[in-house]
């Protein structure tokens, strides 16, 4: 890995302000999913070091809290310009412990920052109000306060910008925070650490616990009374394990599940916006996105013009090595991934399906899935009901808006939904009958440090980004003053 600062690769856990290796040098490898080669071996910390971290956290947050809002977004406004001044190195470790093409990490690195940018400044803007009061000699006030030190779990596919969305709220707000990054993808996570502490982010505030034993770190944070929020981005299921474990202490929590998002095209869309961001939504960072379209249906009046050109754009996609140039899609991030993908497609050919392009693994072997194309599919497919997470575009025919609507709401899974129409009036009609958190219409891709980002039904709760992220990490206190 050829770095211009190579102090940015660290292999140890950042706790308590110092770079910490597990009891006996335990350590787990970090491949590089392109290749198969070990990239590092990184400290392997498990549950006593993750209360060793929530005790340096306490502390460290009570007095980062005492700082003025000032002051903190001061530190946080200098921890974004060394992660933009250091994006080139950031956006190599992401691509070669992750996969997705350089272009695309170097993407991740400008939104990932933008986060800690926008809460810099909201932190600033944390007001209470003076309210009027019914009762003559009492005054009504209210205060936000941090929540206090909060507990973080982030995945493998965006593993710069889902640390700090929801790290630089918390920080902002006056919070500290224990998080475990994805084993895939601890090298990111360490390098933002690296960068915070030449920020002058005090010790304690930011400690980064880097294990295999998730399920015993995750445990871990649920159960101490001391960790008073989780955040988690994951699967489901794993997101109501964590909710089951945190009942015990009553913690706030933040969740963005799994997704299963439709993409409908309507006749009166133009075809070229349609193809494009439906590109964008599906093949972005090989369809391993929460919000990738998972299943897109057409009205039958463009559905075989719409399948033609789908078809056109996803065989012409460049599949390599991230690191090379214009590559368009990298590998499957591991083996489990990839079998699913393998089980997804033989599902929907069994079951009557075409396959117009890919259908495959790749030429080029190792995780590497082509992209592919399906035609002819039905809510009876494995892939109706479950999120593929990778490079599968299966279209769905429909023929009236209310079916369409009726097949994208067929879901527990209420995160993202994209619509294509012309029709203002069926733009906003569809977009409030859709049982999602987020809606987007005629554009492909829609994050954003300004809007908020978040799920409905079995996909979450609570939001991130925007002016209602912060809220996530506080809590209101009614203070009742008698005259």
């Amino acid at each position: 890995m050829n770095l211009n600062d190579p102090t940015l690769l660290r292999t140890d856990s950042y706790v308590n302000g110092a770079w910490t290796a597990a009891p006996g040098d335990r350590r787990f490898a970090v491949t590089n999913p392109a290749t198969g080669e070990t990239v590092a071996e990184v400290a392997d910390l498990g549950a006593a070091e993750t209360t060793a971290a929530i005790d340096a956290a306490v502390p460290a947050q009570k007095a980062w809290a005492a700082r003025t809002a000032k002051d903190r977004a001061m530190v946080m406004r200098k921890w974004y310009e060394l992660i933009m001044a250091n994006a080139e190195d950031l956006a190599v470790i992401l691509t070669t412990e992750m996969g997705k093409p350089i272009t695309e990490a170097r993407g991740e690195i400008a939104y990932g920052a933008s986060f800690i940018d926008w809460f810099a400044e909201e932190a600033r803007r944390i007001c209470g109000d003076v309210m009027e009061s019914p009762i003559p000699d009492k005054r009504f006030l209210t205060f936000k306060q941090p929540v206090g030190v909060f507990g973080a779990i982030t995945p493998w596919n965006f593993p710069i910008a889902m640390i700090t969305r929801k790290v630089a709220p918390g920080i902002a707000a006056g919070c500290a925070c224990v998080l475990k990054p994805a084993e895939q993808t601890p090298l990111s996570a360490l390098a933002l650490a690296e960068l915070a502490e030449r920020a002058g982010i005090p010790a304690g505030v930011i400690n980064i616990v880097t294990g295999m034993d998730g399920p015993a770190i995750g445990k871990t944070l649920c159960d101490d009374d001391r960790i008073r929020k989780m955040t988690f981005t994951g699967s489901t299921e794993v997101g109501r394990i964590l909710m089951r474990q945190s009942a015990g202490t009553l913690k706030k929590m933040s969740l963005e599940l799994g997704g299963n998002a439709p993409l409908i095209v309507f006749d009166d869309a133009d075809i070229d916006t349609a193809i494009a961001g439906t590109m964008a939504s599906k093949y972005r960072n090989a369809g391993q996105t929460c919000v990738c379209a998972n299943r897109i249906f057409v009205q039958d009046g463009i559905y075989d013009e719409f399948a033609r050109r789908l078809t056109e754009a996803t065989a012409a996609m460049k599949v390599g090595n991230g690191m090379e140039d214009g590559v368009e899609q990298g590998p499957i991030i591991d083996g489990q991934g990839l079998n699913k993908i393998e089980r997804h497609v033989a599902d929907a050919r069994a079951k009557g399906a075409e396959v117009l392009t890919g259908g495959g693994r790749h030429a080029l072997g190792g995780t590497y899935f082509e992209p592919t194309v399906l035609t002819g599919m039905t809510p009876e497919m494995e892939m109706f009901r479950e999120e593929t997470f990778g490079p599968v575009a299966g279209l769905f025919r429909f023929s009236t808006d209310d079916e369409a609507v009726a097949m994208a709401n067929d879901t527990e899974f209420g995160l993202a939904a994209y619509i294509f129409t012309n029709n203002t009036s069926r733009l906003f009609r569809v977009s409030e009958a859709l049982e999602y958190g987020m809606v987007s219409a005629n554009t492909g891709i829609f994050s954003s440090e300004v809007g908020p980002f978040g799920g409905v039904k079995s996909s979450g709760l609570g939001r991130e980004g925007s002016k209602y992220g912060i809220d996530e990490f506080l809590e209101i206190k009614f203070v009742c003053v008698g005259l």
